[in-house]
């Protein structure tokens, strides 16, 4: 079972975004777990997963399990746009859970999103499994009744990460039994509050200090912390910056990125980088 803060991992590339920087995959798994986080996602929203091929969500994820200490969780991100590459990659070995988003475009209804994460579960059984609610992702949200069907029907479903704001759209998914991570940081806190077991964060990516702090101290400090920089980089191109921080913080990792995602103009790096000093993470 996952526990407390989890980093979902940006991706390493290179050419461009066109291929897995391969060698920047240790230093930043060493980098996530002197951090203080409890574990990596890898190959979801932050990480870039859906514009990844599953040989290459596979092979990104094997470079992370490899290069984890013991100690370090690995979630596997398998979700995709199709049932059949969903299955293929939850089949994973060497994992310590599953999570999967609903399929994004098509607003899918309760009977096949059942069948979808059933599938999924069992494709990894007895992995733990999570469902990956995320509407402003998937486009529509997953409906209460289907994650009610799935309890009965497959014994590995562990809880859900949910990354929906504000935290009205959160509390429906708070259900008892089920362990949940808040994607969202700023409702970390409220979340705790109301019995969610941690948080699986982007911005822990980047600035996994803080996000070990607001998970396992509940500090107001990096609550505000978090506050600051879902403000300043809401804007912005997410998965680039937090590419421009982990570089400035001496971490080789590229800037690429997938297209259609793009790198960040003069003015947005400058901006990036100044919230990263504001909050503590790079010098002034």
């Amino acid at each position: 079972m996952l526990r407390g803060a989890i980093a979902a991992a940006v991706t390493p590339l290179s050419d461009g975004g066109a291929s897995l920087d391969e060698e920047a995959f240790a230093p930043l798994v060493a980098f996530l777990a002197a951090g203080g986080v409890d574990g990596i996602l890898t190959c979801g929203t932050t990480g870039e997963g859906i514009l990844l091929s599953v040989d290459e969500r596979k092979r990104a994820t094997e470079l992370f399990l490899t290069a984890r200490p013991e100690e370090l969780q690995v979630a596997v991100h398998a979700g995709a746009q199709t049932t059949s590459d969903t299955v293929r990659h939850a089949l994973e070995v060497g994992a310590d859970a599953v999570a999967v988003i609903a399929p994004p475009y098509f607003p899918l209804g309760e009977q096949e999103l059942f069948s979808h994460f059933r599938a999924a579960a069992e494709a990894c059984a007895p992995l733990p499994f999570y469902i990956y609610e995320f509407a402003r992702r998937s486009g529509y949200a997953i409906p209460i009744v289907v994650i009610q069907r799935l309890r009965d029907a497959v014994r590995n479903l562990a809880g859900l990460k949910v990354s929906d704001a504000p935290f009205e759209k959160v509390e429906p998914y708070l259900i008892e039994g089920l362990d949940v991570f808040i994607g969202f940081e700023p409702l970390v806190l409220a979340g705790m509050e109301h019995g969610a077991a941690g948080a699986v964060s982007g911005l822990a990516a980047a600035f996994p200090e803080t996000i070990a702090a607001l998970v396992h101290e509940r500090s107001t400090d990096a609550h505000h912390r978090v506050e600051l920089l879902r403000d300043r980089l809401g804007t912005l191109p997410f998965h680039a910056a937090l590419k421009v921080v982990l570089g400035a913080r001496g971490v080789p990792v590229r800037e690429d990125v997938r297209a259609p995602l793009r790198g960040l103009t003069y003015p947005e790096r400058s901006a990036v980088l100044e919230a990263a000093r504001n909050v503590g993470a790079l010098s002034p």
